[in-house]
């Protein structure tokens, strides 16, 4: 479980083909407090560390992420935003988010507003996820708040939500180097799925 607060933005080394699987190798600052076997969230994606080296680590992607996510993307070279497992008794800055990406979203447009940035997205609804206006969204691994929710379109059509990013998250995340026409990660909020899947149900 991780809460969306980025640690730090990594540096892709390698990206292997290894049948129909992915193997990343990841460069980071916080390699010597890794072990093998922790779960790391990697643009929202969590990830289990299978081998440590001096200054990066590997982990693989299996076909289920390469075919949800937008790790198929990623190329020596690529930023990543990187965050460790959430412990037992940290305050949670951000919300709860398990690291199971539900789908990817295009970036369509970025604007700087003197000081701030902000980023709308188009996703697809008909995949069964929704946003609710200043409720929690996880892009790329970023814990945000959804403003300009748009949930008005006819089901099966595509939905669009904005997102504010303040200097210091604009600077310590990936968001940096993010574009309109960039895919990126989402998970919704896991309360508002539960609620919705069981409101669909009745």
């Amino acid at each position: 479980m991780f809460t969306g607060i980025v640690e730090e933005v990594g540096t892709i080394v390698s990206v292997e083909q290894v049948s129909g699987n992915l193997k990343l190798d990841i460069q980071c600052q916080f390699i010597d407090q890794l072990k093998v076997d922790q779960s790391i969230s990697h643009d929202g994606i969590c990830l289990t560390v299978d081998e440590i080296l001096e200054d990066r680590y590997k982990v693989t992607a299996i076909a289920e992420t390469i075919d949800k996510t937008n790790i198929a993307a990623l190329e020596p070279g690529s930023k990543i935003n990187l965050e460790r497992c959430l412990v037992a008794g940290d305050r949670l800055d951000g919300h709860i988010v398990q690291g199971h990406v539900d789908q990817t979203a295009k970036c369509i447009e970025k604007v700087e507003k003197e000081g701030s940035w902000e980023f709308t997205f188009e996703y697809e609804k008909q995949k069964g996820t929704t946003t609710v206006e200043k409720g929690s969204i996880c892009v790329n691994g970023v814990s945000l708040t959804v403003f300009n929710s748009d949930e008005n379109k006819p089901p099966g059509q595509t939905g669009r939500f904005t997102v504010a990013i303040i200097p210091y998250t604009y600077e310590h995340t990936k968001f940096k180097f993010t574009s309109a026409g960039d895919i990126v990660n989402l998970e919704f909020d896991i309360i508002g799925k539960y609620v919705e899947k069981i409101v669909r149900e009745r």
